[in-house]
């Protein structure tokens, strides 16, 4: 399954089967290398948060696996975001760029790979957030991040998402090694990224956004 460049889809987090956050964001390219997406500031958004509107780090996660969830749409208000899905890898990189849309950092989000979906109307890709993380500066120095988030919820594997810890972290070094070397994409690829200036954030979640979940 290829998206068409252009094309309006919803990047989604699962967990558990529920959704976690669903992001629209317009394909840039889709080719053998993986899926590039372009996220705009202002776009609507949706997140998962409990009852009483809480989200998931705001309190302790043993807490969290006690209460109900829904999902409520909000906006995106961080910066812009190029999002890149290597084809068959178990993470993703994001392109972070400042207001003035200069090149900023690289965020390597460890996941499970995608799974697309394709409903005609509305089409996205499903990634299992594995939650532990690389923050990469322009200078291609690194750090790990949530490692405590990840800890903490490893402790409770009956309502953890994360089966292989193990498996996350040898991923996390892989792609380390890959920046430390200035491997693509870390060797400034994308980092001049313009989007199409007809790519204005939507004015609101497609419909069909919150079908069940294909993971």
């Amino acid at each position: 399954m290829r998206f068409e460049p252009g094309r309006l889809i919803v990047h989604r987090n699962v967990r558990r089967g529920r959704i976690g956050w669903a992001r629209p964001t317009r394909v840039v390219s889709d080719d053998d290398r993986g899926l590039l997406l372009w996220l705009a500031r202002g776009t609507p958004v949706a997140h998962e948060v409990a009852a009483d509107g809480r989200v998931m780090r705001d309190m302790p996660f043993t807490e969290w696996v006690t209460l109900a969830y829904r999902t409520v749409p909000v906006r995106w208000v961080g910066a812009s975001i190029l999002m890149f899905l290597p084809a068959g890898a178990a993470h993703s990189v994001w392109w972070w760029f400042d207001d003035d849309g200069r090149f900023a950092s690289w965020y390597v989000n460890l996941e499970e790979p995608g799974v697309r979906w394709d409903d005609g109307a509305v089409a996205g890709v499903d990634v299992v957030d594995q939650d532990l993380d690389v923050v990469v500066a322009a200078d291609r120095s690194w750090v790990w991040k949530d490692e405590d988030e990840f800890v903490e919820r490893l402790a409770l594997p009956e309502h953890y998402w994360v089966p292989d810890e193990a498996a996350v972290r040898a991923e996390g070094e892989r792609v380390i090694k890959m920046v430390e070397a200035g491997e693509f994409p870390f060797d400034g690829t994308w980092t001049g990224f313009a989007p199409d200036p007809a790519w204005t954030a939507p004015a609101a979640l497609p419909p069909g956004w919150d079908r069940p979940p294909v993971r």
